[in-house]
């Protein structure tokens, strides 16, 4: 049996993070198995899904590479296969026509409530359908079994059970004709032929109700998998207040895909004390049976540290466009290509994202790097040390090999000559460079400048440390 599951979302808002680990988990399992990953938009609440969040949906899952593996199915599109199993049902007197209002169920429910009873559907309209008009506007309930319990082995949470006691009468089809959540999902789990379902523990209520209905219509119940559901750092479900945004937006922030996947897979599942998975480790390792029970906590300062690893792990080249992306969101325009090349290999060590990558390079595509930093300015700005950085900028001027040892060289030069440590001119230097007094080597930031850049910001410098 070939190993099928599917990721299947509803097109009401952005792919958050919740919903992104689901895939991501949904695929790693499938690829560790040699299977198949399929994508269901389960679109049938027409009021609020909207294309444009499915368009969002996809890009997501495209961006972290969690493509499926056969088009997507569209759950509005399929209507007629949903009404069709109901009504197959209803002839074969495992469901029934259901007339009660809305008065009358809210009516019942409160009696439940004030005899201490768990409010539910009691059934009734099982025993009247001979006084139901066959034009009277009905509901498709499913006839639950009364006795005895439905449980499975689940892939992670183990042994479920529920009594059927507990369960209701659920409906199929509304007055309207339209087909509820759990018909739907039955109906396209065993069309897509899907034989493993792995989906967030808040479904485990779904459960019992679309096994019984996998039985009734005489279909192959699927192997389900739920897993534990992400938490805040103050043990809440995840929400927009932890910043459970969009996929998306981490891309925004500047974090690389396969940072968001490799820190996705650690909340629930470990291989030893390893913490950095490239994409084809994760294929390999990874197996939903091994992931734990309990909530894990989403930590935006570990997701940045992950982040940080895969930055220095990543070639130059694939960086320059995320970095051009990044530069553009920061304000600069039209950033040099190859300066953008040129300034990634000094950025990498102490990056933990391409936002702040973008933020540390924005001095190498500035036109000008004034005001100086007040700070930095009082700090390294000395009297003393004003004619070793004139000397040096003349040696600089008369120097036409713009590479890191003749520059070293003759940095060593002007140094022995004025009796300095490499701290007292280098800082001068980097705040005419850059305008402060942090950044890469120096000589990394001179080659990837330029000469006549690197010249032109050195003398600036030197007329105003000249009017101090």
């Amino acid at each position: 049996m070939t190993f099928r599951t599917r990721f299947a979302p509803s097109p009401t808002g952005f792919l958050h993070i919740g919903s992104a680990r689901t895939a991501l988990f949904c695929y790693l399992q499938a690829r560790r198995e040699g299977g198949t990953l399929l994508l269901r938009i389960e679109d049938t609440d027409l009021e609020r899904s909207k294309q444009e969040a499915v368009d969002v949906i996809l890009e997501g899952l495209a961006w972290m590479g969690l493509s499926p593996d056969e088009p997507p199915v569209y759950q509005s599109q399929r209507h007629a296969q949903h009404r069709e199993a109901a009504l197959r049902l209803l002839a074969e007197g495992k469901a029934y026509r259901c007339v009660c209002t809305r008065e009358e169920l809210d009516a019942m429910r409160e009696e439940q409530r004030e005899k201490k009873l768990k409010p539910k559907y009691d059934g009734r309209c099982r025993h009247r359908q001979a006084d139901i008009a066959a034009d009277a506007p009905a509901v498709v309930r499913f006839i639950t079994p009364a006795d005895g319990e439905v449980g499975w082995d689940d892939l992670i949470q183990g042994t479920i059970r529920f009594k059927n006691e507990e369960l209701d009468d659920l409906i199929l089809l509304r007055s309207d004709g339209s087909p509820t959540y759990n018909l739907a999902v039955v109906v396209d789990d065993h069309d897509m032929a899907i034989n493993h379902v792995i989906r967030g523990e808040d479904h485990i209520s779904n459960t019992p109700r679309q096994i019984h209905l996998f039985r009734a219509l005489g279909w192959e119940v699927p192997q389900y998998g739920h897993m534990p559901l992400l938490h805040g750092s103050d043990g809440a479900k995840l929400s927009k207040r932890h910043g459970a945004v969009s996929v998306l937006q981490f891309r925004e922030d500047g974090y690389l895909p396969e940072a968001l996947n490799n820190y996705l897979v650690r909340l629930g599942w470990s291989h030893g004390e390893q913490e950095i998975f490239t994409m084809a480790e994760m294929e390999r390792l990874f197996d939903v049976r091994q992931l734990g029970r309990s909530a894990s906590i989403f930590d935006h300062d570990k997701l940045l540290w992950i982040n940080g690893h895969h930055i220095r792990a990543a070639e130059p080249e694939r960086l320059a466009g995320l970095l051009t992306h990044q530069l553009h969101l920061i304000g600069i325009a039209d950033p040099d290509p190859e300066l953008v090349r040129a300034v990634i290999p000094a950025l990498q060590p102490r990056a933990k994202s391409l936002r702040e990558m973008a933020e540390s390079a924005r001095f190498y595509f500035a036109e000008r790097v004034t005001p100086y930093q007040e700070k930095a300015v009082g700090k390294h700005l000395k009297a003393e040390i004003l004619p070793a950085y004139q000397a040096l900028l003349a040696a600089l001027q008369a120097q036409e090999a713009w590479r890191h040892d003749p520059l070293e060289a003759t940095f060593k030069e002007v140094m022995e000559a004025h009796g300095l440590a490499m701290g007292k001119l280098a800082q001068p230097v980097r705040i005419a460079l850059t305008g402060t007094d942090v950044s890469p080597s120096i000589f990394a930031v001179l080659e990837a400048l330029g000469r006549e850049r690197s010249l032109t910001r050195l003398a600036e410098l030197a007329d105003f440390w000249g009017r101090l």
